[in-house]
């Protein structure tokens, strides 16, 4: 394991779905309630859309066609419903309800019990830019205060583990890259990504899984609670 350097840290980059909530659990709410939402208003795409296998397929169709922006988790979803709307032979203009529906609950999020107290403490003595390939709102979230800025690839344009969205992680803090310490929960995604950009790395580890990279994150914590002890 590498060493973690806390005077070189002077900006915190911070990964959102799986590390400051589980998003599993947030994500099979969403469907359900654009389930109930289909049914109501378009019944034969809510026969089609029920099946996961269906829903995956229709996600890899859209991702196939749209490939420029494959990023972009609110337009694959969208654009997935859209999908499903048209082959049921029902009304394609109700993938905008449909989404915002989905969307709404999708930001309805259950904290980690340590994630409110961590956002405290780190907001108050670092800069935090959200750094994200996901499609979580702060606003929405009611998050937004704690953080500088959000980088997220759809908005950016690419995402993790690309070292350009790093990097403008890093601009939006206002520091250099080798000043910022990114804290994710992905090895590939947040660790091996923010490593090959220059960053010091925290790899939040909340399920006691093995290392299997062969680059090491700067530490591993098993919650945030650890990881501002470390700071």
């Amino acid at each position: 394991m590498g060493t973690l350097n806390t005077d070189a840290v002077h900006a915190i980059t911070l990964d959102l779905d799986d590390t400051l909530w589980p998003i599993w659990p947030t994500i099979a709410r969403a469907e359900a309630v654009l389930a109930d939402w289909l049914g109501q208003h378009a019944p034969l795409t809510a026969a089609l859309y029920a099946s996961a296998e269906t829903r995956l397929a229709l996600r890899a169709e859209v991702a196939q066609v749209r490939q420029d922006m494959a990023h972009d988790m609110s337009l694959m979803r969208r654009e997935a419903i859209r999908l499903a709307l048209t082959r049921a032979g029902e009304d394609g203009a109700l993938a905008e309800p449909a989404f915002d529906v989905f969307f709404a609950e999708r930001n309805r999020v259950e904290l980690y019990e340590d994630a409110l107290a961590a956002l405290d403490h780190l907001a108050a003595r670092f800069p935090l830019v959200a750094l994200s390939n996901g499609n979580a709102d702060l606003e929405r979230v009611g998050l937004a205060r704690y953080f500088r800025a959000s980088v997220s690839a759809s908005s950016f344009g690419v995402g993790k583990p690309d070292a350009r969205i790093f990097q403008a992680g890093a601009a939006a803090a206002g520091v250099e890259a080798a000043q910022v310490l990114h804290v994710g929960d992905d090895a590939l995604l947040d660790v091996l990504g923010a490593h090959a950009a220059g960053m010091q790395t925290a790899w939040v580890n909340r399920g006691e899984h093995p290392w299997t990279q062969q680059v090491q994150p700067h530490v591993t914590v098993a919650s945030l609670r650890e990881l501002c002890a470390l700071l």
